[in-house]
């Protein structure tokens, strides 16, 4: 089955190619690539087409939901996968988090571990370069069931889950523009439709963390955070930490 691989983008070239490299280079299953871009100006349409990756140009910066949701809708894989643009993946990846995935018919989404996160999917790592990691992912990404742990939430920066858990749930709530707990309010939803979803600790990634939002909101960043926080709470009357 192909999984689609949805990478949202702006003005995030250096990191869109770390990306890509890691997932061509360490992704054996079947899979398509699909760039969402937010109107970057740093080469990224010319980028995508020498390395001949299917993207979607946006005429303006639409923010990380609507790009998520743009490609959601050009993707045609059985899995879809969101990834953020400064993830890199290593041996393994794809494989544990599809084992996961299909443990069990109520799996509807997983998540790996990562470097930087909040909540439960973030693990202490020892490698401080890229050499590091992928020496790192070696290890950890050993396929291990044992490793798996049921959750509440999982954070968007990598996200599969099964395309009928989309035709159920929907797509992201644009209300979250530009970012921030539209993945907490699509947890809430998945799970608000009786999939459960898990951790694969058997699959740990790279995040450099947030880095496309820090750039760019880097004088307001913990009022975006409070914004998604407000919107989350006037939408479902809770506070998305309960979750954490």
């Amino acid at each position: 089955m192909t999984t689609s691989i949805i990478i949202p983008n702006y003005n995030g070239l250096g990191l869109l190619k770390a990306c890509v490299e890691s997932i061509r280079f360490y992704t054996e299953e079947p899979y398509e690539l699909i760039v969402v871009d937010n109107a970057s100006v740093d080469g990224t349409a010319e980028y995508c087409r020498e390395e001949r990756i299917p993207f979607l140009s946006l005429p303006f910066n639409a923010g990380f939901p609507a790009a998520c949701n743009r490609g959601l809708l050009l993707a045609s894989g059985e899995e879809l996968l969101l990834l953020n643009n400064d993830v890199m993946v290593a041996k393994g990846w794809l494989s544990n988090l599809k084992s996961a995935l299909y443990s069990a018919a109520d799996v509807g989404m997983v998540g790996p571990v990562t470097n930087f996160a909040s909540g439960r999917q973030r693990v202490e790592v020892r490698y401080t370069d890229r050499a590091g990691f992928f020496a790192a992912a070696e290890e950890a990404n050993r396929p291990d069931p044992s490793k798996w742990r049921e959750t509440r939430r999982l954070v968007g920066l990598c996200l599969l889950f099964k395309r009928e858990v989309l035709d159920r749930v929907g797509l992201l709530d644009e209300r979250f523009s530009p970012g921030h707990f539209e993945d907490d309010d699509f947890c809430l939803r998945v799970r608000l439709q009786s999939y459960r979803m898990l951790i694969a600790g058997d699959c740990l990634v790279h995040h450099e963390g947030s880095a496309s939002f820090r750039e760019v909101y880097s004088g307001g960043w913990q009022e975006l955070i409070e914004q998604g926080r407000r919107r989350y709470i006037d939408k479902w009357g809770l506070d998305p930490a309960l979750f954490i």
